[in-house]
This record gives structure tokens, sequence and C-alpha cells, in this order.
């Protein structure tokens, strides 16, 4: 028996691997999310391509993912947050860091997931698009031939915004 690579604490044998040999389905989403990226540590992409929904499936490159999986020394999974996807929700967000090594270099992939439930399934339907806010001025512009802001006296342009 293994600690099963997605961080549960639980055995591999009773957590995510009956999951990947598809002996036992996911009740939650949280659960296929742990599973997938189990699969990756354990190179099973039949697993990987079984749990996208259609629309995940038309992009799924099984070579791809092989590349990258084998190519990664995997490091751990950290689930942050989940909304919805439990046994009785039709879809759920999982909220996710994923950290790996690559090419001797550590990283770490974040993304909230959305999965969707098919025919009783939990599948992987994509990511949640996250935009950042625009950077939005608290004080007033301070303009060249104002007053420096810092106190000294002299115009901004002459003083803190020389160079500029």
């Amino acid at each position: 028996m293994s600690d099963c690579p997605c961080g549960s604490g639980k055995n591999y044998e009773s957590c995510c691997g009956p999951v990947i040999a598809g002996t036992l389905k996911a009740t939650t989403a949280e659960a296929v999310m742990r599973s997938r990226y189990s699969a990756y540590v354990k190179h099973a992409y039949a697993h990987l391509e079984r749990t996208l929904n259609a629309e995940q499936r038309k992009d799924f490159s099984a070579e791809e993912s092989k590349k990258w999986a084998e190519n990664s020394e995997w490091l751990g999974l950290t689930v942050m947050r989940t909304e919805g996807g439990g046994p009785d929700d039709a879809t759920g967000l999982v909220e996710f860091a994923a950290r790996f090594k690559a090419n001797g270099q550590e990283h770490e992939h974040v993304e909230i997931a959305k999965f969707e439930k098919t025919d009783g399934e939990w599948l992987y339907a994509g990511m949640v698009e996250t935009h950042d806010e625009p950077f939005r001025r608290e004080a007033p512009k301070v303009g060249r031939n104002d007053p420096c802001p810092c106190g000294s006296g002299k115009k901004y342009k002459k003083c803190c915004g020389a160079g500029k």
C-alpha cells in the first residue's frame, strides 16, 4: 500500500486507485479532480480522457498529456476550495494548485476547474477564466507642473518626476 498522490492522506488503493481503474465512480467533483491529478502521477492517460466532458474531449491529446506527465516530477496537490460538486449536485467548482518540476524548475498550476455530472459521472468541463481587475489610481494623478507630493516645494517634474 502507498499514500495516494492526491494528498488525501489515504492509501492509493482506497482513494484514487479504484476511480482510475474504473471500478468505482467518483462521488464528488473534488474526488474526480484528485483522481485526475493522481492519473498524471500514475500515467493513467485513459482516465484523463474518460473524465472529460464531450467539449473538452475534442481538444484532448493523449500524446501531449503523456509527454507532460512523463517529463514532470509531481510534487503535490492542494485543494483550496470547492463549490457545489457534491453527490446531489449537477455542477461544481474545485480550486486547486498542482505543483510539479519540469526542466529542473518548480512550477505551480493554479486553476478553478468546472465539473458537471453527466449520466451519473463527474466530468471535467474546463476552467473558470479569471481576469485581474484593471489598476485604478486611488489618488489624483500628479501633473508635471504640480507641486511635488513629497513636500519639497519643487515642481513634480523637477523633483520626484525627474527622468520620467
